[in-house]
């Protein structure tokens, strides 16, 4: 059985984490909209990195 740390580093090879501060009252908005359209946070960043990836 793998431990939680095997777990975690074995993410860490796939995965990395990008992290901003963003103004209050923007990002509440942002998350309403996320929720009307139902996505995610995650989901939605994916598709704009992949947008702007195409593009080049």
């Amino acid at each position: 059985m793998k431990s939680r740390a095997d777990y975690f580093r074995k993410r860490r090879e796939t995965r990395k984490q990008f992290n901003v501060a963003v103004d209050r009252n923007k990002i509440e908005i942002f998350e309403k909209i996320l929720k009307e359209k139902k996505l995610t946070k995650a989901k939605w960043l994916n598709e704009k990195i992949d947008e702007e990836i195409k593009k080049d």
